[in-house]
């Protein structure tokens, strides 16, 4: 019979979370190219539609992330669990409510009748006013002298001139609208084929303030088809008798006399919540463990367009499934004296919105702060020794972390490091950056795939991720001496 104490000690050795040896050897080891591969299959498979931002696919890969943090036995590093919810301004339209409709008369229908621009939705939104014939966009410029213009939509032939000035002014003198009336029929729908479905669909912002919601409308500017025109002439009581109304042509300054509502609906309450997915390694020394290394890589990429999925596999599926490596390596490594943020940021193919959101409003652990960045993107392709960063020691931000990455990489295959300055502000360590903390970029260089259908995952190099993220935890390794001097 075997002694409980026995069973005890035999069960804490089965457990994964539980290592005979700790440290960099057993680190390195831990860092499969098998295991990458298989990330990557899966993050940048065709069923994962490119991970654009938003989709349910770049929620189900957030998900993905976690299990494998929880597996390894991270903290959560986000307020509530391991995501970082961050708010973006959303402009999908619900066709249900939307539309235009002269009182007492005709209802027009948009994406049939009548178009907007994406642009001009945000909110909620209704523009009512009297329909005032205006002229030509080309001859009519001038508006000044015009009578009936404030609480009024003022109609123009479009002759396809630019309509920036007549808006301006339009709104200055408090018009409702413009109504720009298709020059010839059958035009419009060839000019605004696709724009109701993108419009459904919708798109997203970074909301200009930080914070969701902006419910101000835009001026609104309609453009009419030839026969919905016609429509609205049909109804007018200012047609001549015997004119029909696909002939009259208003003299400019009619006013039609009717009064032309024109309603727009937003999907939900006009946002969107996106995720960042954050993994924290909490350190082992009771004042070092408050220093925390960030280390970043965006899991998004541009989604799929006109039938052709954007695998986005290096770019970044690479750097995601890399960190994910780096993650094994930590479980495998134990607890450093520092803490490891690990960060996975959406957005970033938007404009840096999920590295954007965390470094507005950053979260750590109480009483931990940030000293250090170093962010991966685009580790999987070029050729096995080509590796590069920034700042390198041509840059005025060039910085210890830097230093050992020269000293390591060249342990793991790559003799030299390139120079990728030109990338200093066009991945996420440039909103890192912004809390005054040294970062770093990794990245072995574009190419014929970068943001192109043929980015997937049978083109990835592996075995040279794997020496790149051997390189990062060398280098994490290094930075736990007492004194972090950069």
């Amino acid at each position: 019979m075997i002694h409980s104490s026995r069973i005890a000690a035999l069960l804490l050795l089965a457990s994964p979370a539980f290592a005979l040896t700790q440290g960099l050897e057993p680190a390195l080891e831990a860092v499969s190219a098998q295991h990458i591969k298989s990330d990557i299959f899966f993050i940048a498979s065709d069923e994962m539609q490119g991970r654009d931002t938003p989709s349910k696919e770049i929620r189900i890969a957030a998900r993905y992330l976690r299990s494998r943090l929880v597996r390894l036995g991270f903290e959560g590093g986000g307020r509530d669990g391991f995501f970082y919810e961050y708010p973006l301004d959303s402009s999908a339209l619900e066709l249900a409510g939307t539309g235009a409709s002269v009182e007492g008369g005709p209802s027009l229908s948009f994406g049939a009748d009548y178009w907007f621009r994406a642009r001009s939705v945000r909110a909620d939104s209704e523009f009512t006013g009297g329909v005032l014939f205006a002229g030509s966009t080309d001859a009519d410029r001038d508006i000044d002298g015009l009578e009936g213009i404030e609480s009024s939509w003022l109609a123009f032939i479009d002759d396809g001139r630019s309509t920036g000035r007549l808006r301006r002014n339009a709104e200055r003198d408090g018009a409702t609208g413009l109504i720009l009336i298709e020059p010839a029929a059958g035009e419009y729908a060839i000019r605004f084929e696709g724009s109701k479905e993108a419009l459904v669909k919708g798109s997203v912002s970074y909301p200009s303030d930080g914070r969701r919601g902006d419910s101000s409308a835009p001026f609104p500017t309609i453009h009419l088809t030839r026969d919905a025109w016609a429509k609205l002439c049909a109804s007018s009581s200012a047609r001549p008798e015997g004119v029909s109304a696909d002939a009259w042509v208003p003299e400019r300054g009619t006013n039609l006399a009717m009064q032309l509502t024109e309603s727009r609906k937003t999907k939900g309450d006009g946002g969107v919540i996106m995720e960042n997915v954050c993994g924290f390694w909490r350190g082992s020394d009771p004042e070092l463990s408050k220093d925390v290394i960030i280390v970043s890589a965006h899991y998004d990429h541009v989604g799929a367009r006109d039938g052709e999925i954007y695998n986005g596999a290096d770019d970044n599926g690479s750097g995601t499934c890399g960190l994910l490596a780096v993650s094994e390596a930590l479980a495998a490594y134990g607890p450093m004296r520092r803490s490891i943020m690990l960060i996975w940021v959406s957005g970033e193919e938007k404009g840096l919105w999920g590295s954007r959101a965390w470094s507005d409003n950053p979260y750590l652990p109480e009483g931990c702060k940030p000293v250090a960045n170093l962010n991966i993107d685009m580790i999987g392709r070029n050729g096995p020794e080509k590796l590069m960063i920034t700042p390198s020691a041509e840059h005025e931000k060039y910085n210890g972390m830097v230093k050992f990455m020269e000293d390591f990489a060249k342990l793991e295959g790559f003799p030299k490091l390139g120079n990728a300055d030109a990338y200093y502000h066009r991945s996420d360590q440039a909103m890192f950056e912004r809390l005054g903390i040294p970062v770093a970029f990794l990245f072995t260089d574009i190419h014929d795939d970068y943001h192109q259908p043929t980015d997937t995952p049978d083109k990835v190099d592996c075995d040279k991720i794997s020496r790149v993220v051997r390189t990062v935890v060398r280098m994490l390794d290094a930075m736990q001496t007492d004194k972090l001097d950069f």
